[in-house]
């Protein structure tokens, strides 16, 4: 007695091919789990997945969700969820974007995974990052589509450090989100000296002037919301001199995103960094750890 079979019951050379390779593929990965087992990204304990905290530093991020300055996105704890508020320091000389929200306060992890990630070449933390990133990028969305530009680096740090934290960082959201970005929007036009130890107008007067825009950023600008990215936010320094540089492109919006801001004492209870000691292109030494 003939049987009629389905096309899905015959498994081809590919569709054979392909279960071969993913079998192989998971062997790989146990083998490579057992003898480099994933590792907390801040205090490298064992852990059960890549790009995954352990629970003690994971306990350890404070997440900078909550009410927040319009302009400058500075916690404010005493004001009203949902509603619009404007600091005090941005009622008196306003920043030149319209919000920069970070993913979590600046602290013992928060600060280890930039530092691993910009001295100790551990570029997979640019991925851990833009996950925990990508929900205030959302927040920050609206009627224009988004561009996201990395805050460059002079070509000598460049050439030195061999790959640019928050370009890496932009490329991880882009795949994330699926909004575009543009490494070359924005240049370095000028090597400036560490900012670590100065204070805020001094910061301010080292990094005036550095940025340029690209000689065809204002047709690629045309309409768009530009949110420059980095790792830490400090002083603001940095992103300040950046975003002005950006809006001379006539963009309808300038924002700016990082993975972790120092906040206040007074705002942060156990806070214990000061701006004066770190900053996005600052922090001299190298994290091997």
């Amino acid at each position: 007695m003939n049987m009629a079979v389905g096309d899905a019951d015959i498994e081809g050379p590919a569709a054979a091919g392909d279960r071969l390779f993913r079998g192989l593929r998971a062997a790989g990965r146990a083998i490579v789990d057992y003898a480099l087992p994933p590792r907390c990204p801040a205090c490298g304990v064992i852990v059960g997945e890549d790009r995954q905290f352990c629970l003690d530093c994971w306990s350890s991020l404070h997440f900078l969700d909550g009410p927040a300055c319009a302009l400058c996105s500075i916690p404010l704890p005493t004001a009203l969820p949902g509603s619009p508020v404007t600091c005090g320091a941005c009622m008196a000389d306003a920043p030149p974007f319209a919000g920069a929200p970070s993913a979590v306060a600046y602290g013992r992890a928060a600060r280890t995974v930039a530092l691993r990630l910009k001295y100790g070449r551990r570029t997979g933390h640019a991925r851990l990052m833009a996950q925990l990133m990508a929900r205030p990028l959302t927040a920050l969305r609206g009627d224009a589509p988004m561009l996201l530009v990395p805050v460059p680096l002079h070509r000598w740090r460049l050439w030195s450090r061999g790959f640019n934290q928050a370009a890496l960082v932009a490329d991880a959201l882009t795949r994330l989100t699926g909004d575009p970005h543009d490494h070359h929007l924005l240049l370095r036009t000028k090597a400036t000296a560490a900012l670590r130890g100065k204070g805020r107008r001094e910061r301010e007067r080292i990094v005036a002037g550095v940025f340029a825009l690209a000689p065809d950023a204002k047709a690629r600008a045309a309409g768009r919301h530009l949110v420059l990215i980095d790792d830490v936010h400090a002083s603001g320094a940095t992103l300040r001199a950046a975003a002005k540089a950006l809006k001379r492109s006539g963009a309808a919006r300038v924002s700016a995103l990082t993975w972790a801001r120092v906040v206040p004492d007074a705002l942060m209870t156990g806070n214990i960094f000061d701006f004066a000691d770190v900053d996005s292109d600052i922090l001299d030494q190298r994290m091997t750890g």
